[in-house]
């Protein structure tokens, strides 16, 4: 067998971690930034909204370019593995330098496009935020690339480090400038920037580190090579787009919740930071799937990537659950920690709790199954499903539920619970019709 049960648990263990402070750090940003009004909080929820849609784009790339690495791995060439994670270095740097300086330029432009109706208060911070966010885009990018190239060759323990420091970083200084300096929504994107550049740097060196069986010869000389570039496109830019179909319709969905008020766009931060921690150990075992299905598709074997994937699934399942219950027995206690009003405390409970229930009966088949697809190289159908459901689904039934029904804001969690029923009948039948055998792309 390609891994062990202690392979597993080396691979596994670091990247639950590493979801575990992302999350954490998350919920720590809101919570501080809550202490600055509601209004903050709104005009942070609204940027990231645009801001996931980017990471994802970069995070694409980065899986793109660690199941060319896991295949190229699997088959025992790791000169070509390297020769590919210094092509995914370049591409990515090129691509979120030129988005960077597209979101600063038309920073006012995009707001207004997207949120023109929120209050006046709420857009003026969203612009300071979006601003300075777009400053890290190249860091964060790359750093995601790093990460994942460091999980291709199954050590994800990297990986949990450097965010580790970021997140460190990050939760120091964002205490520092919104309590000590007083800055409010600018402290906090400021300190998202410092750590992230810290962290960019700190993996840059460590991939350059030759004892590993993944290096970078040097930082020095670049060629672009279109056969490998190819290759990593071929799998990211499906994923890049599917990212993106997903994150522009949470966009449009957030603008259908601006229309219902501060008190809406407040709970609805609160409720996305909460729900993430739920599907931690989903997010952190779909990392893996990618690194052990990718191997296992490099090698040839089908066998025992079958054999893997049901493993990793009824971890995810398992994790899940268990999660979920403690979190919803403690959901009512955390949320009396946020500075926010009775009234943005109940909607919120309402949509983690019916998130909490939803996922855990449907997001692994979901979201954590297709990664196993894409490290088949089966990632065009992945997109087409995932874009699809997303479209007809969750952003038309929000607007028919939240909106001409009544319902508010749960009718929006509502349609996106529905959005995952349909992504896990067609991943789940994509699995056992085998259709997803066979497509090597390396």
């Amino acid at each position: 067998m390609l891994f062990s049960n202690k392979d597993l648990t080396k691979l596994m263990i670091p990247l639950i971690i590493e979801q575990l402070l992302a999350i954490t750090v998350g919920f720590a940003d809101t919570l501080m930034v809550s202490t600055v009004g509601e209004m903050a909080v709104s005009a942070v929820s609204l940027v990231d909204t645009i801001n996931i849609l980017l990471i994802n784009v970069f995070a694409a790339l980065g899986t793109g370019g660690a199941v060319v690495v896991a295949q190229f791995i699997g088959q025992g060439s790791f000169e070509k593995a390297r020769y590919s994670a210094k092509q995914l270095l370049l591409i990515t740097a090129l691509l979120s330098v030129i988005i960077m300086f597209f979101v600063i330029i038309f920073n006012n432009y995009l707001l207004h496009l997207v949120f023109g109706k929120v209050e006046i208060n709420v857009m003026k911070n969203a612009e300071i935020y979006f601003f300075y966010s777009a400053m890290s885009y190249p860091f964060i990018a790359l750093y995601n690339s790093g990460a994942a190239l460091f999980r291709a060759v199954g050590n994800s323990k990297i990986s949990m480090i450097n965010s580790a420091i970021m997140n460190i970083i990050n939760i120091v200084l964002n205490a520092f400038f919104i309590f000590g300096c007083h800055w409010g929504v600018f402290g906090a994107v400021l300190a998202t920037l410092i750590a992230r550049a810290v962290a960019c740097l700190v993996i840059l060196i460590m991939l350059s580190k030759k004892s590993s069986e993944l290096y970078i010869d040097d930082y020095v000389h670049w060629k672009f090579d279109f056969t490998y570039i190819r290759k990593i496109l071929t799998i990211g830019i499906p994923s890049g787009l599917e990212n993106g179909m997903f994150q522009l319709g949470k966009i449009l969905v957030q603008g259908l919740v601006a229309t219902f008020g501060t008190y809406s766009i407040a709970a609805n931060a609160v409720s996305s930071n909460l729900s993430q921690m739920q599907i931690i150990p989903g997010m952190a075992l779909g990392l893996a799937m990618v690194t052990v299905i990718g191997q296992c598709v490099g090698a040839n074997d089908y066998e025992q990537a079958k054999y893997y994937i049901k493993k990793i699934m009824k971890m995810t399942y398992l994790s899940m659950l268990i999660l979920i219950v403690v979190l919803l027995l403690a959901t009512p206690t955390i949320l009396t920690f946020y500075s926010l009003s009775q009234e943005t405390i109940a909607l919120a409970y309402q949509c983690i709790f019916f998130h909490g229930i939803s996922a855990a009966i449907f997001w692994p088949a979901a979201f954590t199954l297709p990664n196993a697809l894409r490290a088949a190289n089966d990632a065009k159908y992945t997109m087409i499903v995932s874009a699809t459901s997303m479209l007809t689904f969750r952003l038309l039934l929000s607007y028919i539920i939240a909106q001409t029904m009544g319902v508010g804001l749960l009718g929006i969690w509502i349609a996106m619970s529905i959005d995952w029923v349909v992504r896990a009948i067609f991943f789940i039948w994509r699995y056992f019709n085998g259709k997803w055998m066979n497509r090597q792309l390396v």
